[in-house]
């Protein structure tokens, strides 16, 4: 135990006296939580519309005022028939056209339901996707603005992320990018580090045994791996207000578990890499194949059936799954204990292997 001491206080103390890992440590949750949710966002603001109103009624003004006064569109004209809005709409001049019909006051007062119809341009999907989403969802709210009932007038329900706030969907995919780089790509320069300096060589003809030099180089990375997750919590509230919505130590344990599992693969590479440029090459080929392949950005659900068979083994996916889950649903443990079970068999078996293939002479 006093050697394992020793040797944690050393690389403790490496870590501290090295200023660019203590400016990565702080640095990059900055740069990546406060950052890249701007420039990379998803989210489709500023949507030009045109309004069909063929029943010019104080509602359907109301509605339309509501409309206009939302950050996500932009009113561009008001059209006293559809084929003149298809005209603006096919020279890229609007995006959607909202057509609120004849009647539109007068069925509501009736308790009829209205035939309200929405038309946008295809041509930008996501855009058009999105647009028709916000625009439902307003149309909801001015229905329960006004004590309507709306039912079977709008039959599309956002759960969890009501207007499809890409910033929500990218804070819990960042987060886990972070530890994948932090926990990975910095607990294998550690041990090259060891390797190319020609240091490792003495360790190796040391008392210190497999275990304890195993052990104290990778517990730092497991302490600052934490307070990355810290910070980026820390931030993705400051700066979005967004916070989870289940319990927070469910993250912290979702943490824990895929820290150990990115320092074991850490370990792993280092153990068969001579230099940093092998260990540099073998991180970034795993580092894309869980971008790609986790759910980071693209859902698993909309893959094929063979890329959905080599998910399940894709550490990432499960810890994607705990973000999101407790972030947006406030799921609890019962709720995805399979998600932390095989984040759990993967952190056993990679350590243990990584430990097993690491050679020293003794």
């Amino acid at each position: 135990m006093k050697r394992l001491k020793y040797l944690l206080e050393k690389e403790f103390k490496q870590f501290i006296r090295n200023p660019f890992l203590i400016r990565i440590l702080v640095i990059m949750p900055i740069a990546v939580i406060a950052l890249l949710p701007q420039v990379t966002q998803m989210d489709s603001h500023n949507i030009n519309i045109g309004i069909v109103d063929k029943d010019n009624t104080s509602m359907s003004k109301r509605l339309v005022e509501k409309i206009s006064a939302s950050s996500y569109f932009i009113l561009q004209g008001k059209y006293s028939e559809y084929k003149y809005a298809m005209e603006d709409i096919e020279s890229g001049n609007i995006d959607i056209i909202l057509e609120i019909p004849k009647d539109f006051e007068e069925d509501f007062i009736m308790s009829k339901t209205p035939v309200i119809n929405v038309s946008a341009n295809a041509v930008n999907s996501m855009k058009s996707g999105l647009g028709s989403s916000y625009l439902v969802n307003t149309i909801n709210e001015f229905a329960q603005e006004n004590l309507i009932s709306i039912q079977n007038l709008i039959s599309i329900q956002n759960l969890y992320n009501p207007y499809l706030n890409y910033k929500f969907f990218m804070i819990p995919a960042l987060t886990v990018m972070l530890i994948i780089v932090f926990c990975g790509y910095l607990a294998v320069f550690s041990i090259i580090g060891e390797k190319e300096k020609g240091t490792i060589e003495q360790i190796n003809v040391s008392p210190v045994g497999r275990l304890e030099f195993v052990i104290a180089k990778l517990v730092p990375y497991w302490v600052f791996g934490l307070i990355v997750i810290t910070i980026s919590l820390l931030l993705g509230y400051l700066i979005y207000g967004l916070f989870p919505v289940g319990n927070v130590f469910l993250l912290y344990l979702g943490a824990i578990l895929f820290i150990f599992v990115m320092s074991g693969i850490g370990l792993f590479i280092s153990n068969f890499s001579n230099t940093m440029q092998q260990a540099i090459f073998m991180m970034f080929f795993f580092t894309v194949v869980f971008i790609l392949m986790s759910g980071l950005f693209t859902p698993v659900a909309s893959m094929p059936s063979w890329a959905k068979a080599i998910t399940t083994v894709i550490p990432p996916k499960y810890f994607i799954n705990i973000m999101r889950d407790v972030y947006l649903k406030g799921s609890g443990f019962i709720d995805g204990w399979t998600n932390y079970m095989a984040l759990f068999i993967f952190a056993v078996v990679i350590n243990a292997v990584a430990a097993l293939s690491y050679k020293k002479q003794e």
